[in-house]
């Protein structure tokens, strides 16, 4: 019975652990997301928007310590964090600024990768057309 119960908290721990894995690599996705969309945006946001924007999002702040700082509530900046995350997201539907740079940022990389010697099997010329149609890309992109 205590073998059974062993076997069950061990397999449990491991599925926490796995799914703990899942919720911090989603973690990094959206704070990436967030800081790309920040970077491209945020200068539009007032400067309230943006002090409580920061120090929530990317200071790690807790709400009440953001609230304290800032002279509001906790549903106060719970509230303007949603908000400001609307709003950025709006500019990005509108803009598509971090759409064209997240794709002419792989296009990039993809060139760089075709100009090391790599075990990439393309001839020099296929190289240089794949080269010269992404770049041709990246400028119709800008």
């Amino acid at each position: 019975m205590v073998q059974v119960l062993l076997r069950q908290t061990g397999k449990r721990s491991k599925e926490a652990a796995l799914y703990k894995g899942f919720r911090e690599r989603d973690r990094m996705d959206e704070l990436l997301e967030k800081s790309l969309l920040y970077d491209f945006y945020g200068e539009l946001l007032t400067e309230h928007q943006q002090a409580v924007y920061q120090s929530f999002v990317f200071e790690d702040m807790s709400l009440a310590e953001v609230a304290e700082e800032q002279g509001i509530t906790r549903q106060g900046v719970h509230d303007l964090v949603k908000r400001c995350d609307k709003i950025l997201q709006g500019y990005e539907e509108k803009l598509h600024l971090v759409e064209k740079f997240t794709c002419i940022k792989n296009k990039i990389e993809e060139i760089e990768s075709l100009t090391e010697k790599t075990e990439i099997e393309l001839t020099e010329s296929d190289r240089l057309d794949r080269i010269k149609m992404l770049s041709h890309d990246i400028l119709e992109e800008l």
